[in-house]
């Protein structure tokens, strides 16, 4: 399929940034350079979320009723982009999703400022350098599994472990693809190694307790990568949540981009499925893609949230994604949410 850009771009919504130059990439996107995974400015909390009393275990999180309403925007936890989307979709995120290579460590404070948001943290875990290139042989998939990366991988899941708060843990995505160093089907990488590598992580995690993370395994849609799922997942024991990268490239709904990877994924397991990464390219129909999106959301009670890619082109995307800068795009978005059973904001307690 087309390949676009890797890069994630400056603030989407209410902040620019100067152009970020970035290799190109997949069906999916990407990071923007030295930006993407460094700390962002968290910036003051929404007047409506104050601290959180305390944390919900992970089986309280996962199976609390109602359909996560992510976004992903350049500098999550950005309490003003928060507002910006909130604003625009007439609803609150209950998800926040941000993106962190394995240069970077892991950030207590950026978990706690989403959750003063009302919302859960869902970190995109990329075991990679930063703007990607897929040919990365220190970061081959069987170096992980072989323990070449256990120091690192241990500090994370103790810092996760201590700070005590549930994360989604999207690790290694589309790995179904070509375009990452982590891709099954690049950088030397072999059958099984992937499927290995992610057990290797998982068990670093379980061996260290800790035990506040939901692991979400998130191939790409079939179009434009393999449908060979199977071999790649890493097996019911080490796996919460399916997912799927699916965006809109000016089909006439999103129907046919997410059925045919939907129906892959129930013969892999029967887990939820969780649309991971989502939005749709500048379009005369893409107020309908947007509606037919969350008429497919609603018709299938096993999905149990989708995150929106806020981002434009100016911010890094190959396309301008955002549904906010345009008035049917914008109506079409908070209908859409009116439509849906959503999970309750905040996500958790507050004092």
């Amino acid at each position: 399929m087309n390949r676009r850009s890797w890069c994630r771009g400056a603030a989407a919504l209410v902040l620019m940034a100067a152009g970020v130059s970035c290799s190109g990439a997949s069906e999916g996107t990407g990071p923007a350079g030295a930006l993407f995974g460094a700390q962002p400015d968290g910036g003051s909390p929404s007047p409506a979320a104050s601290a959180p009393a305390g944390p919900p275990t992970k089986a309280e999180l996962m199976a609390a009723p109602g359909v996560f309403f992510g976004v992903s925007t350049y500098q999550t936890p950005s309490a003003a982009e928060t507002d910006a989307v909130a604003a625009a979709a007439g609803k609150r995120p209950t998800m926040l999703q941000y993106f962190l290579d394995w240069r970077k460590e892991f950030d207590p404070a950026t978990v706690r400022e989403i959750y003063r948001q009302g919302a859960v943290p869902m970190l995109t875990w990329e075991p990679g350098d930063a703007p990607y290139a897929a040919d990365q042989p220190s970061y081959a998939t069987r170096r992980i599994a072989d323990g070449a990366f256990d120091p690192y991988i241990t500090r994370f899941a103790r810092a996760v472990r201590d700070q005590r708060w549930p994360v989604v843990l999207r690790f290694a995505h589309e790995m179904n693809g070509d375009w990452y160093p982590w891709s099954a089907n690049a950088n030397g990488n072999k059958p099984g190694d992937y499927a290995a590598a992610w057990r290797h992580v998982h068990d670093i995690f379980s061996a260290e307790h800790a035990d506040n993370v939901v692991w979400l395994w998130s191939p790409n849609v079939i179009r434009g990568a393999s449908g060979d799922l199977q071999k790649l997942y890493p097996g019911d024991a080490y796996v919460d949540w399916l997912g799927m990268d699916a965006y809109g490239f000016g089909e006439g709904t999103a129907s046919e981009i997410l059925d045919p990877t939907y129906i892959r994924l129930r013969e892999v397991a029967d887990k939820p499925v969780f649309i991971s990464e989502t939005g749709a390219m500048p379009d005369p129909r893409k107020a309908a893609w947007i509606t037919d999106m969350f008429e497919w959301i609603s018709e299938h009670p096993k999905v149990p949230g989708f995150v929106w890619f806020e981002h434009s082109v100016e911010e890094g995307g190959r396309y301008d994604y955002r549904f906010a800068t345009d008035p049917a795009t914008r109506k079409a978005f908070a209908d859409g949410l009116g439509t849906l059973s959503l999970r309750s904001w905040p996500v958790a307690p507050t004092s």
